[in-house]
């Protein structure tokens, strides 16, 4: 039977509030850097110490990495590394995924608990996999927040097109569809294009290519794309360099008047995201702050 490595990077409780904010940050950036987007940050009330705990194939070279650069880079911290059985895998993230309010407009719920009371908000079922979005990251409910908002405010109507740049678990396409939105969700890892179809097909949604569904995947990334494709609305929840980067070559696929939301950005990041999108005439957007992450909306 297969394993995964279950990896433990702990923080002591006993540096500063400030070097423990400070070193948070650069473990999550880098986390995120090396996309892994399915971590855990835990505090322990008793000890203050913050504990990230992800999981990782055995051959992932990022495993050699955690063992030898985690220590160099932060000698203060204790990292913890177990095999665990893949059958495992499952329960190990039904130990800490609860269902999450976003925006009260949606809840994120795992498959185990779709059948649930939802309170009156839009289920949105994922199955947690290790390097995908489960809802529980920040950048994750920002993004979700701000379709809500555009939803809310009658700025993207049943009908609109979007497109989901980076869709991981294709929570994002997942929520628009609900909201009556069509689309395209692409994703440069087949791996995450699957997990999105599996995800499709636990929310109810038509599968992608048949009559009626309102979400098309595609392993792919911008040069993917027809160049004459317009969207309502683009979501992009990815790293605050390739948004700099592709910003005239996505927005040429914004519609006039269109709404664009950006994450995946560190709170230090923001500003310079912010510039690349104004310098091709976009106006200032409205930026919000989730602890480290930062959410930039143009709606």
């Amino acid at each position: 039977m297969s394993q995964l490595l279950k990896i433990e990077l702990t923080l002591p409780g006993s540096l500063s509030e400030t070097d423990m904010e400070l070193l948070s940050d650069d473990v999550s950036a880098w986390l995120s850097s090396n996309s892994l987007q399915g971590w855990e940050e835990l505090t322990a009330p008793a000890t203050r110490d913050v504990t990230f705990r992800f999981y990782l194939e055995p051959e992932s070279p990022l495993a050699q990495v955690v063992r030898g650069y985690v220590p160099q880079r932060w000698p203060m911290a204790r990292v913890a590394v177990e095999a665990q059985e893949q059958q495992d895998w499952a329960a190990a993230w039904k130990e800490f995924f609860t269902p999450i309010d976003i925006g009260g407009r949606f809840e994120i719920v795992p498959p185990w608990l779709s059948d649930a009371d939802h309170h009156g908000l839009e289920p949105i079922v994922i199955e947690p996999k290790m390097a995908f979005g489960t809802g529980h990251h920040a950048t994750t409910a920002l993004c979700l927040e701000g379709i809500a908002k555009l939803v809310d405010s009658g700025r993207l109507a049943k009908g609109a097109r979007y497109l989901d740049l980076g869709t991981g678990s294709g929570i994002l396409a997942i929520g628009l569809a609900k909201l009556g939105c069509t689309g395209l969700a692409v994703d440069i890892d087949p791996q995450a294009v699957f997990c999105a179809a599996e995800n499709l097909a636990l929310n109810g949604l038509p599968a992608p290519g048949t009559p009626g569904a309102p979400v098309e995947l595609c392993v792919c990334g911008l040069e993917g794309l027809a160049p004459d494709a317009a969207f309502d609305c683009i979501v992009a929840n990815i790293l605050a360099q390739p948004l700099i980067d592709m910003a005239p070559y996505l927005l040429a696929h914004l519609k006039p008047g269109g709404a664009l939301i950006l994450s995946g950005i560190l709170t230090t990041q923001a500003r310079a995201v912010a510039d690349a999108y104004v310098r091709q005439g976009l106006p200032e957007p409205e930026i919000k702050d989730v602890g480290e992450w930062s959410g930039l909306f143009w709606v």
